[in-house]
């Protein structure tokens, strides 16, 4: 029995071991730890009676990375299709434009979120639509639109970075971004029920298995009944509303979007969150707990490099560095090497043993 229950532990720690949400999860708590001994302050929460909240270092984190696990989840769902959406960051930027300028000519505020969320939906369904019934590459596709989607931004706002703080109706917007639920941030909060929605939408549901199989051969899953095209079509539609609610989040924080920079680079932040959460470029099997880990580690990543008071000319570099480290923490390889290394320690012990 005890024997039995040895192999069990042994087979439950080299499955921890091997699984890309454990190394995230260590990668996680080594950025806190590094943050709490440049600040010991760092992990202190406060109640802030202004805003009905917590306030703190890690609550900004969480609160920074809503955006992240917007456009991470939808990136997940495309890659997972051996595609890839480029787009994002222009959305958020289309989306945060049509918003604040709808604020500033009158527009309701639900009636601008609504449209902002359409915009979102079409242009997603624009990509979409390229991709699986006019065949064209997806990153051609999407770069071209990541373009004409900051083109867009543009045209609706004039060219002016249009400020909406002066809005009276515009409360509810600005409470998505900076409210708080049970004293949690309400955007955080608000991301992580969208996440969990679509989580279940794919593993409660037969989508999540079209979606990978579509991503593993287009050609088999047609041969099985699967209809990839309108698996395409939906992912990258999904991809461009969960974008567009990213926009809302970036641009309601402050009541004011810029046409150039709300949403820039975050794109790349979307990617490497899905490759630090473990889904493969190649596609196929997807996860978005560890999509949403990665965002989370993103936005980790970016509160250190603020903590530790990293020259803007050499933030690049840092956060190539860290990302780097946490992917050669996830690699098979070196894995496997450790496994390796520590059966043949075992070995020696063993044949010390019966020399003695």
């Amino acid at each position: 029995m005890a024997k039995k229950e040895k192999a069990q532990g042994n087979a439950l720690v080299k499955k921890l071991l091997s699984s890309n949400l454990t190394w995230s999860a260590v990668a996680l708590i080594v950025l806190i730890a590094i943050c709490t001994i440049s600040d010991p302050h760092f992990l202190e929460l406060t109640w802030n009676k202004n805003t009905g909240g917590l306030a703190g270092p890690m609550i900004t984190m969480l609160q920074e990375s809503a955006r992240y696990l917007m456009i991470a989840t939808g990136m997940t769902l495309v890659i997972s299709t051996a595609g890839i959406d480029l787009s994002v960051g222009s959305v958020m930027a289309v989306a945060g434009a049509a918003s604040m300028q709808l604020l500033t000519s009158g527009v309701n505020v639900w009636v601008a979120i609504g449209l902002s969320l359409l915009i979102g939906l079409a242009v997603g369904s624009v990509n979409g639509a390229l991709v699986s019934m006019l065949g064209l590459q997806p990153f051609i596709t999407t770069l071209i639109m990541m373009l004409a989607g900051r083109g867009l931004a543009k045209v609706i706002t004039s060219g002016q970075n249009t400020d909406a703080g002066s809005v009276a109706g515009g409360a509810p917007l600005k409470w998505m971004a900076n409210g708080f639920i049970l004293g949690i941030p309400a955007n955080f909060v608000i991301a992580l029920l969208i996440v969990a929605a679509v989580g279940l939408l794919c593993r409660k549901t037969a989508m999540g298995m079209m979606i990978e199989s579509v991503g593993i051969n287009q050609e088999a899953s047609r041969m099985t009944g699967i209809k990839p095209k309108r698996i395409l079509f939906l992912v990258y539609a999904i991809s461009g509303v969960l974008a567009a609610i990213a926009g809302l989040f970036a641009t309601a924080s402050v009541m004011r979007v810029d046409v150039v920079k709300t949403g820039q680079d975050l794109e790349m932040y979307a990617i490497l969150a899905v490759v630090i959460g473990g889904t493969s470029l190649l596609g196929g099997k997807f996860s978005l707990s560890g999509s949403a880990l990665g965002a989370v580690i993103i936005a980790m990543i970016r509160k250190t490099i603020i903590t530790l008071g990293i020259d803007s000319a050499a933030t690049p570099a840092f956060f190539a560095i860290v990302v780097i480290v946490i992917c050669i923490m996830q690699a098979p390889k070196i894995h496997n090497l450790a496994n390796e290394m520590k059966r043949k320690r075992a070995l020696k012990l063993q044949a010390k043993a019966v020399a003695a």
